[in-house]
């Protein structure tokens, strides 16, 4: 019953900027910290950015630090990611994740709950 919906994903020139979306439902949504992950092909799944419940201490990948900017809005069971100045190396499939607790949570298998991710390409 546990749902996470991303939207926002699609395509973008190099520099431009997008806003992804996950909106949560079937849980207490403030009591679980939230990430993002991405995947290209024939890669791993890897952090891009995670929010604890609070909403008050966040992380970044070292790849897309200073560009992305991960928030929440406990209110609405939502999280987000804003992505500026995209590179093409950004190309990937994004997904959502959620995962009960007082931190945050860099690897992947520490979360709960997934969506079903939005593609993001990113053109040179």
């Amino acid at each position: 019953q546990v749902q996470l919906v991303e939207s926002g994903g699609g395509l973008v020139q190099a520099g431009g900027s997008l806003r992804l979306s996950c909106a949560a439902s079937g849980l207490t949504f403030s009591n679980y910290a939230m990430g993002w992950f991405r995947q290209a092909p024939g890669k791993e799944r890897d952090i891009v950015a995670t929010i604890t419940w609070s909403g008050h201490v966040t992380y970044y990948a070292d790849s897309v630090k200073g560009r992305f900017t991960i928030s929440r809005d406990n209110a609405k069971n939502t999280v987000y990611l804003q992505m500026n100045s995209l590179k093409p190396e950004d190309t990937a499939v994004y997904y959502c994740a959620a995962r009960r607790g007082r931190t945050y949570y860099i690897r992947a298998q520490e979360y709960d709950y997934w969506g079903q991710g939005t593609q993001v390409t990113v053109s040179s």
